[in-house]
Parts: structure tokens; sequence; C-alpha cells
């Protein structure tokens, strides 16, 4: 029986539909600066949102109303939710899916059970995935909800809570090789601190660079070639959290000699957190060949928490495009890690929300392609630029020349030449026309 009976395939409609269960700018096949908008945008549903949200908040209990759930945390019930996930993936359309271990299958008492558990699932997600031809783009562990990780992970003052970390991690790996899975995230749920009169701050980090590296080496050891990434946050649940943006994350992967084998998993909800815009984030992590995968969500920046919203903002979905398309994107995608508001509990909901972010992101494909190919922004940024194209500063830029020399430059010269303008409101109005 279908969880969603008045729900067909959603279709690419175009620009003039008014259907709200189709796409108006997405339409998987066009080819856009020389890939399919399928390939560009690698889109993603995440399980925990999707399928496990519940709508509760600190101020309310759970609202959605999930008709397929039994209100049990019993295997079949997972296996039977499973099922339902593969049905919205497959009329939504999206090509990828991800989860935690904790998502799909329930805890048990001891980790012998978890993994029992996490089995039994894995079996039904790998039978829907070869029915349906949907993908898994990657598995994590969730090793922040367990009371047991109240100290954090692999950043934990418990030696054995470290030893069971491990444990689960492995198995996470596991599944997520057995699935095809062509990413493996950590997300750093609990590492960090909220005191640092009780912290050890250096042996925390060391700890979690051995982690890592153990991590490594058990992909190595069962064959998983998928990319490990590493997903910036600043702040929540602890005061400060070790992965707090980019420059974070990438001091942290030279320090511990790591680089070879992670990159990051970006988030715009986060990159506002720690006071960044999105289009910062994922250009710093780009230009250092570091740029993974994303999350594709955004915040209110009236609340000062992670809410997770759809983004659904052309402006801000053209600013990601226009990084992604320099950079690149695979073996990740544009994770759709957000959840419906609480209000809007109805099972349909979750298919409005995907649509229009969808389409949010297919608009901002389209328009940061037109401005790349017209150099709107480019031809701009090489003429502010362009004194470093002269002799002296590609005499600079080689390494090739030192003080002395640069000072006796502008000793006989007398003064710098003037500046140009950086035509900052232009260049915003120009952004705009391309919105139009």
């Amino acid at each position: 029986m279908s969880a969603f009976p008045e729900v067909t395939k959603i279709r690419y409609e175009g620009p003039d539909s008014d259907n709200p269960l189709a796409f108006r700018w997405y339409n998987p096949d066009e080819v856009v600066a020389g890939k399919t908008m399928k390939d560009h945008l690698r889109f993603t549903v995440v399980y925990w949102h999707t399928m496990r949200g519940t709508g509760s908040d600190p101020f309310g209990s759970a609202t959605m109303l999930r008709p397929w759930d039994d209100g049990t945390d019993s295997v079949e019930n997972a296996c039977n939710r499973a099922r339902v996930a593969f049905e919205f993936f497959e009329k939504l359309d999206a090509p990828f899916y991800a989860f935690h271990d904790r998502d799909v299958a329930p805890e048990g008492k001891t980790l012998a059970e978890s993994n029992k558990n996490l089995d039994a699932v894995a079996k039904v997600l790998r039978e829907e995935q070869q029915r349906s031809g949907v993908k898994l783009l990657w598995g994590t562990a969730n090793m922040f909800s367990n009371p047991r990780f109240m100290h954090g992970a692999a950043t934990t003052c418990n030696v054995e809570v470290f030893a069971y970390a491990a444990a689960q991690v492995k198995k996470a790996m596991e599944v997520t090789h057995e699935l095809g899975g062509e990413n493996y995230v950590f997300w750093g749920g609990r590492e960090g601190y909220q005191c640092l009169y009780n912290t050890d701050m250096k042996r925390e980090l060391d700890h979690l660079g051995r982690f890592f590296h153990m991590a490594v080496d058990y992909a190595k050891q069962i064959g998983f070639k998928g990319q490990f990434l590493i997903e910036p946050k600043p702040k929540e649940p602890t005061k400060h959290q070790y992965d707090s943006d980019a420059a974070a994350c990438l001091n942290f992967l030279r320090t511990y000699g790591l680089t070879d084998y992670f990159k990051l998993n970006i988030e715009t909800n986060h990159a506002t957190l720690a006071g960044h815009e999105m289009m910062h984030e994922l250009e710093y992590a780009g230009m250092q060949g570091a740029l993974g995968s994303i999350d594709a969500n955004t915040g209110d920046l009236l609340l000062g928490w992670d809410t997770d919203q759809f983004a659904t903002n052309y402006y801000l979905t053209t600013q990601i495009m226009l990084v992604l398309l320099k950079y690149g994107l695979a073996p990740g995608g544009v994770n759709f890690d957000a959840k419906v508001r609480r209000e809007s509990f109805e099972p349909i909901d979750l298919f409005y929300a995907h649509i229009g972010s969808m389409d949010a992101f297919a608009k901002g494909l389209r328009v940061a392609a037109k401005m790349i190919e017209d150099g709107a922004l480019s031809k701009h940024v090489s003429k502010r630029y362009s004194s470093w194209d002269t002799d002296l500063g590609k005499k600079i830029e080689a390494g090739h020349t030192n003080f002395s020399e640069l000072e006796k430059f502008i000793m006989e010269k007398g003064e710098a030449a003037s500046n140009q303008s950086g035509r900052q409101e232009l260049l915003e109005n120009v952004f705009n026309r391309y919105l139009d």
C-alpha cells in the first residue's frame, strides 16, 4: 500500500507551471555547463529529518503525522519505514539518500544487539536500492544522542566510551561499504568542550586525530574507497566545537596528517553560526581542494540556533552554485539536511519542501552558469587584480624578490599607484539583473 497515494512521480513542467507537485526549474536531463542537472546537483534526501523528524522542539512535543509509523521502536517498524522512504525517494526523483546508523535502525541494549538491528534494516535498504536504483551517498554514526557520549565520542575523557565509539564507527563503515556508499561523514556532534577548567584540549584533539587515523586504516582493510568528510559546525551542542569552521577543520587535518583522506561537507546554517557566509566557507574549502559535499539548508537570521530550513532563496543558491561550478562536487552531493517546519506536519509537506529547494538550486545553477559564461563577475575581478599581472606582480608571486628590492622600487617611484574602485554596489546590481 502506498504511503503517498496522492503523489505520482514528480516531473519537470517548466517555469510557467503552477502545479505544486512539479518542478519548475529542475529538469534532471537538461545539460547545463557541459553536464546534466542531475549530475551537477546530485540531490540527496537525508533520512534523519525526512523520515525521523517529529516536529518536537524545546517548547513542545511532536507534531508530525506519519501514518506509516506504528509508534514502536521495533525493527519491523524500522524496516517498514525504510520501504516508505524509498517510495518517497522514487517519487521525488532523488538519486541519492544518506543516513545515520541510529536513524535507520533502533539502538539495542548492547552494541551486539544494535549491530544486529542495523544488519536487519540494511538488508531492506539493499533490496530497495537494487529495486529502485536510488544510491547511498553516505552513511555516518550517531555518536551524540546517547548519554554515554555526554563528554564526546572520540574526544571523551572516558577511554571505554572512546572504544565504544570506535566499534560503532567500524560497524557504520562496514554497512556504508556494503550498501555502496560513496562517502562516509564525521559530524562531531559533541566533539568539543563547555569549560576549559575541566578540559585537556590538546589531549582531546590528539585522541580525535588518532581516531580518524584508525578510521582510515580500517577503510583500507575492508576496501572502502569512498571519500571521508568532516562537517564543520561552530557550536551546538557544545559551546566550542573542535570542527568550528572550514579553517579550523583544515588546520586540524594538516596538523594530524590527514589531508590526503578527508574533505569537508559544508552547511549553510553552520556557516551562518560561525559568522561566515556560505560562499566564504565553500570558497575556502574549494581553493584548497577540500570541498567534498554540501548540506543544502539555511538558517533564520533572526534566530540564533540551527533551524535547518529548506533553502528557497535564489540569491543564496546562485552564490552556492557559482562556487560549485568552479570546483565541482562529486563524489559528494547536495544533501537536504533540512526539516519541514513544526507547523508543516502532513506527509505531503515533505514533497512541497523538497521540490521547492530542488527548484531553487536548479534555478541557481542556471543563473550561475550564465554568469560564468558571460564573465559577469570574473572580468571585474581580473581588472581589479591586473597590477599583479605586471612584471613586478609576477616577480612577487613567483618568490623572485625581497623586501630590499621592493623598498628600492617604492623609493624610486615615490608613491604607490592609485587604487581602483571595488565596484561592490555595481556588481551587486549585476548579480540582481541575472536573477530577473
